[in-house]
């Protein structure tokens, strides 16, 4: 068994673990890569069979068209359920307000909060990766997630030998990562090799962007381009893919999965120190974010 086969085993196996334990499982799919990676393996964890758990979406509004339409054409070609869980929406019934900044990303937590407690989903399907970033890095497998959703580090179980422990109590969660052990370059060597779709934003495309900290973002209705921002087209791809107003596109001429692979092999920043806005805010931002119950 090569790297990438291990992986698979390693990922397929947790997914059916999760489902075997878990009354009310489902998978986060965002449209992104890793969510992409997710779903196709959760496919091939049951095929024959129709996958026994729905899809879940938590929509900023402030997503990039070509995701949303990716995520519509995957959901109607295998014939899934999608369950979407709207920022907007809760922006509009006055349950939320909008941040200065125009970012919704915080936002998320609070909408995915309120759709696991209104279908009592007991394990949540996620694509993070320990190698994304240090808070990631220290998460578990099996993610144990209170009543809010939030994580606390303290609470982690060893996960020896690959034994993983779902128990929770009434209103908690387990958050269940099958590509903790992934890297980057391992996903998208699976890519390549199961030939997955993914949205063309991830390939070098002629884009209108706008320069801020160091970031090329897209203009958008979140309030970009500032005063002395100045919008230019560039060559650019996306490493990752989230709410346009904190995800940053990178000057790229890859147009193939094998020049994508070249490209992040010589590339000294990890994706989301390269792309996300919101992982800059502060050094523990992200930890900050998954104790609120972000992903």
């Amino acid at each position: 068994m090569n790297h990438t086969a291990q992986l698979e085993s390693e990922a397929v196996h947790i997914i059916r673990e999760a489902v075997g334990e878990c009354e009310r499982p489902v998978l986060l799919f965002s449209g992104g890569k890793d969510s992409a990676v997710v779903l196709h393996l959760a496919l091939k964890a049951f095929a024959p069979a129709p996958l026994p758990f729905p899809l879940l979406h938590v929509d900023t509004g402030h997503n990039f068209p070509e995701v949303i339409a990716y995520r519509d054409r995957t959901v109607a070609g295998y014939g899934l359920r999608l369950h979407v869980a709207s920022v907007q929406e809760r922006i509009d019934s006055g349950e939320l307000a909008e941040r200065p900044d125009g970012s919704r990303n915080a936002l998320q937590s609070p909408c995915l909060r309120r759709a696991i407690e209104a279908h009592r989903f007991d394990a949540v399907f996620g694509g993070a990766r320990r190698d994304e970033e240090k808070s990631r890095a220290k998460e578990r497998v099996f993610s144990l997630r209170d009543e809010r959703g939030g994580w606390d580090p303290r609470r982690q179980r060893p996960e020896l030998w690959e034994l993983y422990n779902s128990r929770h109590a009434p209103g908690e969660h387990v958050r269940v990562f099958p590509l903790s052990n992934w890297t980057e370059l391992d996903v998208w060597q699976y890519i390549g090799g199961e030939r997955i779709e993914l949205p063309e934003i991830y390939f070098a495309h002629r884009r209108e962007v706008f320069r801020r900290d160091g970031m090329w973002l897209t203009a958008g209705e979140w309030g970009g381009p500032g005063r002395g921002e100045r919008v230019e087209k560039r060559q650019v791809r996306y490493r990752t893919v989230g709410d346009m107003s904190c995800t940053g596109a990178v000057d790229s001429a890859a147009t193939t999965v094998a020049e994508v692979l070249r490209e992040i092999a010589a590339s000294p920043l990890t994706e989301r120190g390269a792309s996300r806005a919101d992982d800059k805010v502060s050094d523990a931002a992200m930890e900050d974010r998954k104790r609120e119950g972000y992903f």
